[in-house]
């Protein structure tokens, strides 16, 4: 068994799992992560760590391979980033939602409690349990009003990871991670599917780029930024939750703006409205207070919207560039 810290990152494959697996190599850790058995494997976020990370196979929805997982690998620290993380996807499979997001939690913690009480535990919350806010900003203290399946179920994984910490006398916190974006994001996110628009029609793969409520809000933040709280939340003497947020709010068309410009486009050129990309309940103003995360971790974020939203389009302009013969 290594004598470094050894850490088991659920969800590795995904954008905040490949940030998280570079910041912790960074810092000196073993990393390991758990991935699901599939016909297909997606590993392209962290192909490059291939050589310097140990993958396992598990499942959120079965308790005995993470039992299994834990004792094997003795980890110091554990990071729950897996999910059915689309809130869109959350309406057609509310049920697969509510298993890996809420209940894929507890099995976790069982996990934790009965074989490895000593390891600290992260849960990524998320600003959709917020919904239809109760204040502006949003805080710790605020109360949820969830308005998806997804923003339901991940309520639910906060609140077991409160009752477990005060409960059971486990080092369990939720980071309340408002929007957090990168070149890695899934394209299916407004984020990346407005910057991966930009460079389609920049290339002239495709003229328009079809979209929902552009008057929607969100407090969008850089996800490399981001992964560097989760760990700090970690190394605190007491377990606490923590709003991670920029305390800015910006508008899809604020987004469109900026990444169309990026380009030299006039999104208004571009951009049509979709009305069937509207949601069934609309979550429309998310910002979050970070306050606490200043204070108590010396948590800030280093990226800009703007910076973010540019460097997010050129990654896919640069993606998407035609080869050069």
């Amino acid at each position: 068994m290594s004598n470094r810290v050894r850490a088991l990152i659920t969800g590795i494959t995904g954008q905040d799992g490949s940030y998280l697996a570079e910041l912790l190599l960074s810092k000196g850790y073993d990393v390991h992560g758990m991935v699901r058995r599939s016909s297909e494997e997606k590993f392209e976020r962290i192909a490059h760590l291939r050589g310097q990370i140990t993958l396992h196979q598990g499942d959120l929805l079965d308790q005995y391979s993470i039992t299994t997982l834990l004792s094997k690998i003795e980890p110091h620290e554990v990071y729950n980033l897996a999910a059915q993380s689309f809130v869109p996807t959350s309406w057609t499979q509310p049920v697969l939602t509510s298993e890996f997001t809420a209940l894929g939690v507890t099995k976790v913690l069982e996990a934790i409690r009965h074989g490895a009480p000593k390891t600290r535990f992260y849960q990524a919350s998320s600003s959709e349990m917020f919904g239809r806010v109760r204040e502006i900003p949003q805080s710790e203290s605020t109360p949820f009003y969830p308005r998806s399946p997804y923003g339901v179920a991940k309520a639910y994984g906060h609140f077991i990871t409160v009752n477990y910490r005060e409960s059971f006398d486990l080092f369990a916190v939720s980071g309340i991670l408002f929007n957090h974006e990168s070149p890695r994001r899934g394209l299916e996110f407004v984020t990346r599917k407005v910057t991966d628009g930009v460079a389609r029609i920049r290339h002239r793969l495709a003229d328009k780029l079809h979209l929902g409520n552009l008057d929607a809000q969100r407090d969008w933040g850089f996800a490399g930024d981001y992964v560097e709280a989760m760990w700090r939340m970690l190394q605190q003497p007491e377990a606490k939750d923590y709003v991670v947020a920029t305390g800015e709010t910006h508008t899809v068309r604020e987004l469109c703006e900026i990444a169309f410009a990026r380009a030299d486009l006039d999104w208004k050129a571009h951009v049509v409205v979709d009305p069937t990309f509207i949601r069934p309940a609309e979550v429309d103003l998310l910002i979050g207070n970070p306050a606490k995360a200043r204070k108590e971790l010396g948590w800030e974020p280093r990226y800009d919207f703007r910076r973010l939203v540019e460097m997010m389009v050129d990654a896919d302009i640069a993606r998407l560039r035609p080869e050069q013969t």
